[in-house]
C-alpha cells in the first residue's frame, strides 16, 4: 500500500519520512530505502506527477546549462566581457557570442557593453571547473534599459514565476509594469507609475517571504486588488512569460 505521509509544500527535514510503498519515485533532495522515500536535506516539497522532490529554502545560485538570467558586466577586455550572476562563479561573453555582426579587431568594446549595465542572457556551458559561457543571440536575450533591480533567492523564482508565467504575469497585468525574472534571482523591473511600480516590487518581496507556503497565489492576488484598488485575475494558461519585458 502507498501512503503520501506529507503534503505538497509542506517544510520537511533530513531523514523525515516522506511516503511508503513503490508508486512514488524519489526526485532531487529525496532518497529511497527500501519501500521509503526520505527527505535528504530541509526544504519544502513539490510533487511532480510521481516525483517528490524538495525545494531549498535558501541557497547561493548555482549555474546550469540553458538557464535564462541577468547578469551585471563587470570587466571589458579586447575580446570578451566578465560579468556577475549572482553566483559564487563569474561569466564569460565572448564577441562571438555577443552579436552576429562585424566586430573590428581592437574595437571599444565599452561601446556595445560597459561596466554595470545588465543584460538577459542564456548560459550555453558550465564546465566542471565552472567555467561559465554565456550568449546573447537567442531571441530576447538583450541589454537592459535602465529599471529596478532586485535580488531574490534564486531558489524562489519558480513561485515568482508561478505555473507557466501565471505569478509573474498577474503582477505585470496588475501593475503595468515590464518585468523579467532571471533564474539566478536577479529581477528587472520598470513601471511608467512610481506607485504601481513599488507595488510591483512588494509583492515580488511577499512572494519571495512566503514561497513555502500554500493558498499564495491568492493572497497576492488579495495584496495586489487591496494596493492597486482594481479587481485582479489569475492567469491561467502562460507561456514562458518570465523572460519577456
Amino acid at each position: 500500500m502507498t501512503t503520501l505521509l506529507v503534503k505538497e509544500k509542506d517544510i520537511v527535514v533530513p531523514g523525515q519520512q516522506l511516503a511508503t510503498g513503490l508508486d512514488y519515485v524519489p526526485g532531487m533532495g529525496t532518497y529511497r530505502e527500501g519501500e521509503y522515500i526520505f527527505a535528504a536535506r530541509v526544504g519544502f516539497l513539490q510533487i511532480e506527477g510521481r516525483m517528490l522532490k524538495l525545494i531549498p529554502l535558501a541557497g547561493r545560485y548555482l549555474p546550469k546549462r540553458n538557464d535564462l538570467i541577468i547578469a551585471r558586466v563587470i570587466d571589458v577586455s579586447m575580446s570578451y566581457w566578465r560579468l556577475d550572476i549572482n553566483s559564487a562563479y563569474s561569466a564569460m561573453l565572448n564577441i562571438k557570442d555577443a552579436t552576429s555582426d562585424y566586430v573590428p579587431k581592437g574595437a571599444d568594446l565599452t561601446q556595445m557593453l560597459t561596466f554595470g549595465e545588465y543584460i538577459v542572457t542564456k548560459i550555453i556551458n558550465v564546465t566542471p571547473q565552472f567555467l561559465i559561457d554565456l550568449t546573447m543571440k537567442d531571441p530576447g536575450l538583450r541589454k537592459l534599459p535602465e529599471g529596478r533591480m532586485l535580488s531574490v533567492s534564486s531558489v524562489k523564482v519558480p513561485r515568482i514565476i508561478g505555473k507557466k508565467g501565471s505569478m509573474v504575469s498577474m503582477i505585470k497585468n496588475a501593475t503595468n509594469c515590464q518585468i523579467v525574472v532571471g533564474q539566478n534571482g536577479w529581477i528587472w523591473l520598470y513601471g511608467n507609475d512610481p506607485v504601481k511600480e513599488l507595488i510591483a516590487c512588494k509583492a515580488i518581496a511577499k512572494i519571495d517571504a512566503e514561497a513555502h507556503t500554500s493558498g499564495l497565489t491568492e493572497r497576492i492576488k488579495t495584496f495586489l486588488e487591496k494596493e492597486t484598488g482594481a479587481p485582479v485575475e489569475i492567469p491561467r494558461e502562460i507561456e514562458s512569460m518570465e523572460y519577456e519585458g
